[in-house]
């Protein structure tokens, strides 16, 4: 789930010396759920975008990861939002109808 992979067909500037069809491997990454594209070392085709594709979507899952993150903790802390009265007490410090306090806090 963590991990990002491409299949990668090399030299798709020799098209009359392929061993493997695009179809075959757009179908082979379909069913393996895996990133595809033809790059070319020679004419230099597509071998940025690949890297960028692979970089691109390991940013996009950190991005969720950080946003997930982020959004338990604002659900961690709706309990502070909906709690209740906190009443301590505290020997020696009473009001003047005589009842004894020792702070009071709440949201």
């Amino acid at each position: 789930m963590n991990v990002v992979t491409i299949l990668v067909g090399n030299k798709s500037d020799l098209k009359d010396a392929r061993e493997v069809p695009t179809t075959e491997g757009k179908a082979l990454a379909e069913a393996q759920g895996l990133f595809f594209m033809e790059t070319s070392a020679l004419d230099s085709s597509n071998v940025v975008a690949a890297f960028q594709t692979v970089v691109k979507e390991i940013y996009n899952i950190l991005s969720r990861k950080v946003m997930m993150s982020q959004e338990l903790k604002k659900d961690d802390a709706s309990w502070i939002e909906n709690g209740k009265t906190v009443v301590l007490q505290q020997e020696g410090n009473q009001s003047a109808e005589g009842e004894t306090k020792k702070g009071c806090c709440s949201k």
